[in-house]
């Protein structure tokens, strides 16, 4: 799936990266314990989050490339919520967490962070990424303004820094499945943001 790949820093700038997938040629599918795998490999060798973003996008490339079945695991949107989630790896101890999350047309997120670094890989539908930095003053140390926005289509993948801050918008008339990537959340430092408010609390 060919694509585009994307980096957002801390204060929200979204930058277009080199696209790259691991030279080795597969002869069979890239299975999920082989990502793992790998995905271990970097997190021990490799401390800083940017860095590991480096090497970690490849892999998701490779996976979406080279896993058919990447692309059949999903739930359908709740019709109430207008989302789901499908976990389709966490383990206790291993600081991993992957999910196929599906959206409904018209769908659009709280404006949050993730308090852990995530990549992101849309397999399906277009969605819109608004991106925002923390603004504080005084009255207002929650405050954030908005920096840009980012237009992802079927093979773009996304990566986030800890403290990145964006909102979600399904653009179209078809529900978006992306496929989900984080590092360790640090749930207290994970926060929703009111900018009517301008006001934060944790979720």
């Amino acid at each position: 799936m060919a694509g585009r790949d994307w980096f957002v820093t801390n204060d929200g700038q979204c930058l277009e990266v080199k696209v790259t997938e691991p030279d080795e040629v597969l002869e069979r599918p890239y299975r999920l314990y082989r990502f793992l795998t790998d995905l271990e490999d970097i997190l021990e060798r490799v401390k800083d989050d940017q860095v590991r973003l480096t090497f970690i996008r490849p892999l998701v490339r490779r996976l979406l490339n080279h896993s058919e079945w990447l692309q059949l695991n999903f739930l359908p949107p709740d019709p109430t919520t207008g989302w789901s989630v499908l976990m389709l790896y966490h383990e206790p101890d291993f600081p991993i967490t992957i999910q196929t999350v599906v959206w409904s047309p018209g769908s659009v997120s709280p404006i949050h962070n993730h308090a852990a670094w995530g990549i992101v890989a849309l397999l399906s539908g277009q969605e819109k990424n608004r991106f925002w930095r923390r603004s504080p003053t005084k009255t207002h140390p929650d405050r954030v303004q908005s920096v840009g926005e980012c237009l992802l289509k079927p093979g773009d993948i996304i990566s986030l820094m800890p403290d990145t801050i964006h909102q979600v918008e399904v653009v179209g008339s078809e529900p978006t499945i992306s496929f989900n990537l984080y590092g360790e959340t640090q749930f207290e430092q994970r926060f929703e943001f009111d900018v009517k408010h301008q006001t934060a609390h944790t979720f």
